[in-house]
């Protein structure tokens, strides 16, 4: 299976690099093909302009990155996001990934004349995974604050986009456990990812 992993994070020694290494090293055991594409390191611009806005009323994406990054994904069968969760939502670049990539002739068309059915464009994708980190406990951020997270991204943007499989894993309170909490964690990580189908 081929892989692509859109990462998000600006610091190398954060939970969310162990993350990456652990998926990475899952997706290796599986025999699996991976495909990085670090938003940080590349250096994307999360910005949508007048010129983004019209490329996606034309359908024709003008950011080469976008064009690039559309491609790659075009080519792979799971897509995963690991980006942590801060003031309850991704990080500028992830959302900025979401309106520049999620893009009309790149990740989707309409399959009406009214421009409100959509049919994806990823026709190899099978299924979108997301995994985030935070302080938040589980019980506030889906009590209390609602689970925006779920909403913008698995519902809002890939179950709109008609994709079934979506899975969310969430690592919650990630400061506050214990080394060998988040060790256990991170060998859970890799198991699963080594057991993708």
């Amino acid at each position: 299976m081929k892989v692509a992993i859109i990462f998000n994070h600006p610091y190398d020694g954060s939970f969310c690099n162990a993350i990456l290494s652990s998926v990475l090293t899952g997706l290796e055991k599986g025999n699996h093909e991976a495909d990085v594409i670090h938003l940080d390191k590349d250096g994307f611009n999360p910005v949508m302009t007048s010129s983004d806005l019209k490329a996606f009323r034309d359908k024709k994406p003008n950011d080469p990155k976008v064009i690039e990054y559309g491609s790659r994904i075009s080519q792979a069968d799971h897509l995963i996001f690991i980006f942590p969760i801060w003031w309850e939502l991704m990080p500028a670049m992830t959302k900025g990934f979401i309106d520049k990539v999620i893009f009309p002739g790149v990740a989707y068309d309409y399959s009406n004349k009214s421009n409100t059915a959509m049919k994806p464009l990823w026709l190899k994708l099978k299924g979108v995974s997301m995994i985030t980190t935070m302080n938040t406990p589980s019980v506030i951020y889906w009590g209390l604050l609602g689970n925006a997270i779920q909403k913008a991204v698995l519902r809002g943007t890939f179950w709109k986009l008609g994709y079934k499989n979506r899975k969310w894993i969430s690592f919650n309170m990630v400061k506050m456990v214990s080394a060998e909490k988040r060790k256990k964690w991170l060998i859970g990580i890799e198991e699963k990812f080594a057991a993708l189908v």
